[in-house]
């Protein structure tokens, strides 16, 4: 393979393994670029700026740009004569085949759906009327809408509002439901005219940085009549929140293509979930949709610029009730879509769900809430005041950043566990190992700390049985080549051991900021609250060992799975929790750890690993 820096046509076409994809590119096109534009969705951790290295693949033939130092620094765990290189780094000069390996693939997650809370009584707050009125003739040239509208009287329904995305559809559907209807009213409000008889249901979203979760439900009792988890399209734009400002602000059209690539996606999966359930997405006649405040934002198409910048300030932080046809969501024409309060910072309406859903804001004890991801926010409750806090814990429990880490999929390590007969592994679906994931690298981190195979600094003990030296560098084998799913060794690095210290760090800090502040002890805390999919699966016991969370009795935490669907789907059917919400987001203080003088002595004090860190 060469590396010629003069392009030696002006396009050029990219082959893809195993794929079997082709696409004709401008030449200099970067291969992420490239692979996107084909249909083959990659890990693209930071956004094509090349410091993640999670976007691999190995070179087949073709003339490319020379490799930087850049790539050479963060290849160096693999071998660079086998053609291994950054996709996002590396400019198609000629036709080019290449191969992606199955680390570099996004595929297809664990998607936590479930959770531990419970769902509300369905409040009336729309109500279905069916209606037959008199077909149009010579005689009765009344327009359609006056019709409807004198129908309406004769039920007791008096100043009815007609949407006009309702009246544009309302004339072919009269005649063609030989002019039968039931009407989905909002107060006085006509947001749909469906079929006879059609089911009214309602739509709840939690968009999560990573994933998304949709949830259909029957407004008028309340039965959840399918859920479905996605990954969040906008992950080819960048991992985390920080990556999709930094697209939306460098980008002319950014903003929109986050956005549009967002509700397509949206679309798409209510499109295959109405089907399967036999309804239509016209059927849904309100939606919740909650998420973290840049989720919220670039949903809502709002502007994200001032939230990467200090001191971080939402463009709306009060709850919005705006048209589904305003985002483009293809729900009924006159639906309504509920965006609850965002709180301050990068803590959205996610978390405001996530405690409605738990209870927590009505606690009379000492209580931690925590919903952990990429950015992990947190709120203590204490003597009937809140305490919130956001953490950037980054996207190690995401398998990113770490050297054979991967997301939740099918073969990702999930646990590990050591005793006098060696290292034990358990895997997602039981499938061979190809990876490990956030819940695996923290159990595997927790458990060299146990066997004496890590000190408190994070550095592994080179006399230990479990450590070997590869290329001038510490690692801990945890599966050999021939017991893999793709004929590698599975290891764990130092590097891979400070990437947990620096998440788990970042959580324990701004914890420990909050108990402070508001002058409580950690064997005061009567409850934690754990959520979030990496929550749900996460070993409590593992996060103690690291000190990630306070050495309280197991007993004491909770994990409660995905509240924040569960406290959307609370405001959907029950408009009363909007109140409820609104009233303890208000009484919310927001403490701004970036800000705080204590954070950094906490940060650096939270990186040891032991569960009795001295951090009073």
């Amino acid at each position: 393979m060469l590396n010629n820096p003069t392009p030696s046509s002006d396009r050029v076409w990219i082959s893809i393994r195993p794929h079997d994809l082709q696409i004709e590119v401008p030449a200099g096109t970067d291969l992420l670029t490239a692979a996107q534009r084909a249909g083959a969705h990659m890990v693209s951790l930071c956004g094509g700026a090349g410091s993640c290295a999670s976007c691999i693949i190995r070179m087949l033939s073709g003339e490319v740009t020379a490799i930087s130092a850049l790539e050479e620094a963060a290849l160096a765990s693999l071998d660079l004569e086998l053609g291994y290189r950054l996709a996002c780094q590396t400019r198609a000069l000629s036709d080019v085949e290449m191969e992606i390996p199955p680390r570099s693939l996004v595929a297809s997650q664990r998607l936590q759906l479930e959770d531990q809370t419970s769902d509300v009584e369905p409040e009336p707050h729309i109500v279905a009327l069916d209606i037959q009125l008199d077909s149009a003739d010579l005689q009765d040239l009344r327009s359609d809408s006056t019709r409807l509208r004198q129908a309406l009287l004769e039920r007791n329904f008096s100043d009815a509002a007609f949407p006009l995305a309702v009246l544009r559809r309302l004339s072919h559907q009269l005649r063609d439901q030989d002019w039968s209807l039931r009407l989905a009213i909002r107060g006085k409000e006509i947001v749909a005219a469906l079929p006879a008889e059609s089911p009214l249901l309602g739509l709840a979203i939690d968009i999560g940085t990573t994933k998304l979760a949709l949830y259909l439900l029957d407004l008028a009792n309340g039965e959840i009549l399918a859920k479905v988890g996605a990954l969040n399209p906008q992950v080819d734009f960048g991992e985390d929140v920080v990556s999709r400002i930094s697209y939306a602000t460098s980008h002319e059209h950014g903003l929109e293509d986050l956005q549009s690539v967002l509700v397509d996606t949206l679309n798409t999966v209510l499109e295959d979930c109405c089907q399967d359930i036999g309804a239509s997405p016209q059927h849904i006649v309100e939606a919740v949709v909650v998420g973290n405040t840049v989720m919220h934002h670039i949903f809502a198409g709002l502007p994200v610029h001032q939230l990467g910048v200090s001191p971080y300030v939402p463009a709306v932080s009060e709850a919005l009730d705006i048209r589904a046809e305003q985002v483009g969501l293809s729900i009924a024409p006159g639906a309504h879509v509920y965006l609850p309060p965002n709180i301050a910072g990068y803590v959205g309406a996610d978390h405001v769900s996530m405690l409605l859903a738990s209870e927590a804001w009505v606690t009379q004890t000492n209580l931690l809430a925590l919903d952990i991801g990429t950015n992990t926010e947190i709120t203590l409750i204490t003597n009937g005041r809140l305490y919130t806090c956001s953490c950037a814990s980054g996207p190690a429990f995401e398998g990113a950043h770490i050297q054979d880490g991967m997301r939740a999929a099918s073969g990702a390590i999930e646990r590990v566990h050591i005793d006098e007969a060696g290292i034990h592994l358990q895997t997602i679906d039981d499938q061979p190992a190809v990876g490990i994931c956030g819940s695996g690298i923290l159990d595997a981190v927790a458990e060299f700390l146990g066997a004496g195979a890590l000190d408190r600094n994070g550095g592994m003990v080179e006399s230990h049985t479990l450590v070997r030296r590869r290329e001038k560098k510490h690692e801990v084998l945890l599966l050999s080549a021939e017991h893999s799913g793709h004929g590698r060794d599975i290891v764990v690095t130092r590097r891979d051991v400070n990437e947990i210290q620096l998440a788990k760090a970042a959580i324990r800090a701004g914890l420990e900021i909050l108990l402070h502040h508001a002058g409580v002890s950690h064997d005061a805390i009567n409850e934690i609250i754990v959520a979030g999919a990496f929550g749900t699966y996460l070993d409590v016991r593992s996060a103690i060992r690291l000190g990630m969370f306070p050495d309280l009795p197991l007993s004491r935490f909770r994990q409660v799975g995905n509240a924040a669907g569960a406290g959307a789907r609370q405001m959907l059917l029950a408009p009363s929790t909007r109140i409820s919400a609104a009233s303890f987001v208000d009484s919310i203080e927001y403490v701004e750890l970036s800000a705080h003088p204590e954070f950094t002595s906490h940060y650096m004090q939270a990186l040891f690993l032991e569960s009795r860190l001295a951090l009073s």
